[in-house]
């Protein structure tokens, strides 16, 4: 199994680049970004939802894998009814256009605080879009994170 795994393609969100937004709001998402949605997903559709400080963008079928679990979740959990109002009530489907860009809704680029100059973060399934300067506020490790980061590869057996 392990063996396969290195070998085949394996087409997931990596890496981070940073891409400025044009007057309308439009980010242009980066051309490996685009080759996972084309090659893994067979789509051009990014579901886009707020988070705390960032936006999260998901292909179709991760987001509605994301909300099949939050609805069994919330069935479970009904404290959980407030994040998925937030979470799912807040997406917008974002198309890619014909240059590979997506429009990030005005009021969407408010509430998360996303400004011109944009970070976009790969988070393996999916990928975060954060404005530059928040991202080099909050995500900076220290030097306890790196200790911590060891301890859970650690952990997980990969390190």
């Amino acid at each position: 199994m392990e063996s396969a795994l290195i070998r085949g393609a394996v087409h997931n969100f990596r890496g981070r680049s940073e891409h400025n937004l044009d007057d309308k709001g439009r980010l242009n998402i980066p051309t490996r970004f685009r080759e996972v949605l084309r090659r893994r997903y067979k789509d051009n559709l990014l579901m886009v939802s707020p988070w705390q400080n960032c936006l999260k963008a998901y292909p179709l079928a991760q987001w509605e894998k994301l909300e099949l679990n939050l609805l069994d979740t919330s069935k479970k959990q009904p404290e959980t009814i407030k994040m998925v109002r937030y979470v799912v009530g807040g997406v917008v489907e974002c198309p890619l256009d014909k240059q590979g860009r997506i429009l990030l809704p005005g009021k969407m680029r408010t509430d998360s605080g996303v400004a011109r100059e944009i970070l976009v973060s790969g988070m393996i399934s999916y990928f975060e879009i954060w404005d530059k300067t928040t991202w080099e506020t909050e995500n900076q490790p220290s030097v306890e994170d790196f200790r911590s980061f060891e301890l859970n590869l650690l952990e997980i057996g990969l390190f």
